[in-house]
């Protein structure tokens, strides 16, 4: 098994509803590390880089939205196959599909504000690791 690090995003709605640590804790309880953290603003510039893969598409410009309207907590996570397993903790996008157990099922309301951001593969988790600690 390999020690990966991958990128956690508390997006602003979980971040306004006192769920950092409630994420947190379900992150160190499965057995991943939080190896670096902070609490940040993204500014627009940012957003539109992170989510470039989805420019041009009808949600873009909300997704830009939702991530720049409040503050975040950014989080490089490192252990074995932490991509693949920190996204199973997180459940799928949607939350009404998303099931209980998951960040997502358990916590989650909207799809449009689904509560966590973790990098989908290791070429993704590599660039957006660079983008927010690098």
């Amino acid at each position: 098994m390999a020690v990966e690090s991958t990128l956690l995003i508390v997006k602003p709605d979980a971040v306004r509803r006192g769920l950092i640590g409630e994420v947190l804790a379900r992150i160190e309880r499965k057995g991943l590390r939080i190896r670096e953290m902070r609490m940040m603003r993204i500014d627009r510039e940012l957003a539109e880089e992170h989510y470039g893969e989805h420019r041009g598409k009808p949600f873009f410009e909300e997704l830009v939205d939702f991530i720049t309207s409040g503050d975040v907590v950014v989080a490089r996570v490192e252990g074995e196959q932490a991509i693949s397993v920190l996204r199973t903790l997180m459940g799928p996008t949607d939350p009404a599909q998303a099931p209980p157990g998951t960040i997502r099922g358990d916590l989650g309301l909207l799809i449009t504000e689904n509560l966590v951001h973790g990098s989908d593969s290791p070429g993704s988790a590599e660039r957006e690791l660079k983008l927010f600690f690098d």
